[in-house]
């Protein structure tokens, strides 16, 4: 008779250090990558599964509790519990239903992988001793005094006019901007690497409707609190570091476009530390209080806060202080991205005919340079970065509005 075991290839790391949970979570790694996380009683059956009859496994939960646990409980555990989850077979040998993969709220949905784990392992190791405190320090203090001369001796605005009249220039700062974000991904492969544990496979796609980059850091969750916001950081350190190396080329060269390249990562280094969305900063909040998906708080949140219901089962497995700080979170959130929407819906007209001007104008000014085949393609990027925000509102309205349309069509048909 096959007895249940743990699915090959299972992962069991053990408990998630510096939670924000009362009851510590104990995490699991898949086969395919991913970290469920278990409550204790359930890690302990996981960790129980050696070979041994269910009869076996009960005696030694209850000798390790203290509390009498039967086969019944260990077969409902096993076949209720962690075979659904892709972690053990069912409690008589058989496999369990493929893994499903979590689909949280705003998350990053199409994705490419380009580079495989072992080929962001060895890259990483290239870069990893960056993270070493003199490395550090000393980087920051030369972006520190980087920024200060910047923006109180250098004429950003006249280097832009300049830029947006040439199309080469145009071409080449989108291409630095494209390498900043490749070498803001890497940031966070070898500071996973510096922290002890491996980074996953590196890649592209498309978040919400923005073409994005990204790093498989799973694996950041082996780490405490220090390391796992070492890893959320390594994107914007190394956005910093880049911002460096094109200030050394300035101060060589004098090209205006080395000045809107390092102003446009300005641009993405805000971007990233933005809380709203699943940004470097989102991930910063969440690891600082241990609470790896804040947005299946706000629904909780609000109903307590606004509402005045008493506490659900999720703030009550919080500890105070995490739940203070996702509180303050979420009461930021809803009135900002509200605010946010707002102000684009009121400005939308404007903006669409503003964004057409610029295209017509793009259009027609295509074909005047010098370089017609260069012109040609700077105008099409251009368009594309302007259309982009407009089909991205266009998707986040879409999906409530249809989900409308089908509760007001089943209410009409009931």
């Amino acid at each position: 008779m096959a007895l249940p075991a743990l699915v090959a290839g299972t992962e069991l790391v053990g408990e998630f250090e510096d939670s924000g949970y009362r009851e510590p979570p104990h995490l699991v790694c898949r086969p395919d990558g991913q970290i469920v996380r278990l409550p204790p009683l359930l890690y302990q059956v996981a960790r129980a599964l050696d070979g041994r009859p269910v009869e076996r496994v009960a005696e030694g939960l209850s000798r390790e509790t203290g509390r009498r646990f039967t086969a019944e409980h260990v077969v409902y555990v096993i076949d209720k519990k962690l075979a659904p989850l892709g972690i053990t077979t069912y409690s008589d040998g058989s496999p369990p239903p493929p893994a499903q993969k979590s689909d949280p709220f705003l998350a990053f949905r199409f994705r490419l992988a380009v580079l495989p784990e072992r080929a962001t392992w060895l890259l990483a190791g290239l870069f990893s001793w960056l993270f070493r405190p003199l490395p550090v320090l000393s980087a920051l203090g030369a972006f520190a005094f980087g920024e200060v001369w910047l923006w109180m001796t250098q004429d950003t605005g006249a280097a832009l006019r300049s830029v947006l009249s040439s199309p080469a220039d145009v071409l080449l700062v989108v291409l630095l901007a494209v390498a900043s974000c490749v070498f803001h991904e890497m940031g966070h492969g070898a500071a996973c690497r510096y922290g002890g544990v491996r980074p996953g496979a590196m890649g592209c796609g498309i978040y919400l409707v923005w073409p994005a980059f990204y790093t498989d850091i799973t694996s950041s969750y082996r780490l405490g609190r220090a390391g796992r916001i070492r890893a959320d950081l390594g994107g914007v350190y190394f956005n910093a570091l880049f911002v460096l190396g094109l200030l050394a080329l300035y101060e060589v060269t004098g090209g205006p476009l080395l000045l809107v390249a390092i102003f446009s990562v300005h641009v993405e280094m805000v971007q990233q530390l933005l809380p709203t969305l699943r940004f470097d900063g989102y991930y910063i909040v969440a690891d600082l209080v241990g609470i790896p998906d804040l947005f299946k708080y706000i629904g909780p949140i609000l109903k307590r806060v606004v509402l005045r219901r008493p506490e659900d089962e999720r703030l009550k497995a919080l500890k105070r202080w995490p739940q203070i700080v996702v509180a303050a979170w979420v009461l930021f959130l809803v009135p900002a991205l509200t605010l946010q929407l707002g102000m684009v819906l009121l400005n939308l007209p404007q903006l669409l005919r503003t964004d057409w001007q610029a295209i017509d104008q793009l259009i027609g000014n295509a074909g005047t340079s010098g370089y017609p085949v260069l012109g040609l393609v700077s105008a099409c990027v251009q368009i594309v970065l302007l259309t982009l925000p407009i089909a991205g509102l266009a998707l986040v309205l879409g999906r409530p509005v249809r989900a409308l349309v089908r509760r007001a069509t089943r209410s009409t048909a009931g």
